[in-house]
């Protein structure tokens, strides 16, 4: 009898639980993982017992350095951690990092012990889902949650606990599509864009994304300190190291998660042009069109933005910088690069690499046009003759493949199986064209011979059917999927020649240069 009491005893003690206890288990399923703090009563047994549940606990010697803490977790892994303090002194001690978390939008949970309450125990840690939501959801921040003293070491049968399930993560929300499409036509329209990347990018896991922005379109980028590292220090694109002028010069500056405060003059003259148009992409709405107002305001989710946009981008014509973004990362490094042409030469020479010496033919010393096709037959040849399988590729403006565009035919005739293919970057004329839509247009208002600006030439030829017909492959390209397909399926093929006529934005044009001796123009 007495064992079977002892028995009894030891289930009513083992479904016995402590406040302390349901507080651990209750952030525990919230998949907090870390605490920091310094502990007194009542809130001794709260640490311990979030050991003992598996949370990570580093006591500290200050609350204020505690809170900081546990916010840069939340900023680090977007799930916020706790700081658990005591009431009083402890508590005004750790709202400094409350509020440096709150300026930050960094998610963090603070747990403070207060002196007894006379109440019951049951229910009272339904608040603990609706502190971690508070704290990431919409603009991240702090949330504070007061435990009186005699909850911590009060006891209630486990049976009666009824948790909640895991606080899921936050909603991902899209911006505007009709603000999207005005965002797009401001940068499509700049002739200085800048990207700055701010903190908010970083915290929303965005970098794949941006990444891609920055390189599609070959805008320059400017990390704010927290927003270094979103993407390299040392990419090509990151004028960091020319911070005042880029800001002073840009036209159309786009805010990924940065606010214009302290860290970029808010945004006023004599650091920013008065007349500068801002995109602003942000998660919080009260933060839009702080200090100068946005010209295009995208209220939703970094990544998701982002994404909107290249989306939207995908469906307009290409311009030199998307073009040749996709082709450099698909070209073999050991490939022999003829480039000739106006913009083309120009802008390839920075954004397609050589990576062995004698790789790089193009207009050189004298500024030729008309070579690239020469050019490119010669080296196929001698590649041949080597028998040696690196291929020859040609990149030329729609311009200068009219001084040599029938080489075409000696490459078929002569069987240069090769290796060589053409990429022609079409975007009617020379420098810059014209649509088709304004082409008809100008072809009603009388005599082409003194209506056609002299750069421009046939909207949309179709270069690609030159090659068709002397037996080669030709392609036409006017998407960024029709592209690297195309581009993809003449390195594979050995056996014959292809031309790729990509068709770009025909108002697309390089970006503006500070010292545009050789390309000046009152254009």
């Amino acid at each position: 009898k007495s064992s079977l009491i002892c028995v009894y005893m030891s289930e009513m003690i083992m479904a016995e639980v402590t406040g302390a206890q349901l507080i651990a288990e209750a952030l525990k399923s919230q998949n907090v993982e870390h605490m920091f703090g310094i502990v007194g009563v009542p809130i001794i047994e709260v640490a311990m017992a979030a050991q003992a549940a598996g949370i990570k606990y580093v006591g500290m010697r200050n609350e204020q350095a505690a809170c900081y803490a546990a916010s840069a977790i939340g900023y680090l892994t977007g799930w916020p951690a706790v700081c658990l303090v005591v009431s009083g002194p402890g508590l005004i001690h750790a709202l400094g990092g409350m509020a440096n978390a709150n300026m930050n939008c960094w998610p963090v949970i603070v747990i403070g012990g207060s002196s007894d309450r006379n109440q019951e125990t049951t229910g009272a840690f339904q608040e603990f889902p609706q502190a971690v939501r508070s704290s990431i959801y919409g603009r991240p921040g702090a949330s504070y949650i007061d435990i009186a003293g005699d909850m911590v070491n009060a006891k209630i049968d486990r049976a009666s606990v009824r948790f909640v399930s895991c606080c899921p993560a936050p909603p991902v929300s899209q911006a505007d599509s009709r603000e999207i499409t005005q965002a797009v036509r401001l940068l499509k329209a700049a002739r200085r864009p800048l990207i700055i990347v701010g903190k908010g990018a970083a915290y929303a896991r965005a970098e794949t994304e941006v990444r891609e922005l920055v390189e599609v379109t070959g805008i320059p980028f400017l990390p704010t300190p927290m927003g270094k590292g979103v993407l390299p220090d040392d990419h090509p694109n990151c004028v960091a190291a020319a911070r005042s002028r880029a800001l002073l010069q840009a036209d159309v500056i786009v805010l990924l998660g940065a606010r214009l405060n302290w860290i970029l003059h808010f945004g006023f003259p004599p650091r920013f042009s008065p007349h500068v148009k801002i995109i602003q992409v942000d998660l919080c709405a009260e933060e839009l069109s702080n200090n100068v107002r946005a010209a295009s305001a995208l209220l939703g989710d970094i990544r998701a933005v982002v994404r909107q946009s290249l989306a939207l981008q995908s469906t307009l014509p290409m311009n030199y910088y998307t073009a040749f973004h996709h082709i450099s990362e698909l070209l073999p490094k050991d490939c022999i690069i003829v480039s000739e042409g106006a913009n083309t030469m120009d802008i390839g020479r920075t954004m397609l690499l050589n990576y062995l010496p004698r790789h790089r033919l193009d207009a050189g010393t004298f500024g030729t046009m008309g070579v690239g096709p020469g050019f490119a037959i010669a080296a196929a040849v001698l590649e041949q003759t080597q028998k040696s399988t690196q291929r020859v590729v040609c990149i030329e403006g729609d311009s200068a493949f009219g001084f040599s565009g029938m080489e075409v035919e000696t490459i078929c005739v002569h069987n240069i199986k090769l290796v060589l293919f053409a990429l022609l970057i079409n975007n009617n004329g020379i420098y810059s064209g014209v649509d088709p839509e304004t082409w008809k247009e100008m072809e009603k208002m009388g005599d082409m011979t003194t209506i056609a600006p002299p750069v421009t030439l046939l909207p949309e030829a179709r270069y690609e059917q030159v090659m068709s017909a002397f037996g080669g492959r030709g392609y036409l390209v006017q998407t960024v999927e029709e592209l690297r397909s195309a581009l993809q399926e003449s390195l594979k093929n050995t056996q014959a020649p292809s031309l790729l006529n990509v068709l770009i934005d025909p108002a697309s044009d390089r970006k503006q240069q500070e010292f545009p001796w050789l390309t000046r123009s009152n254009l």
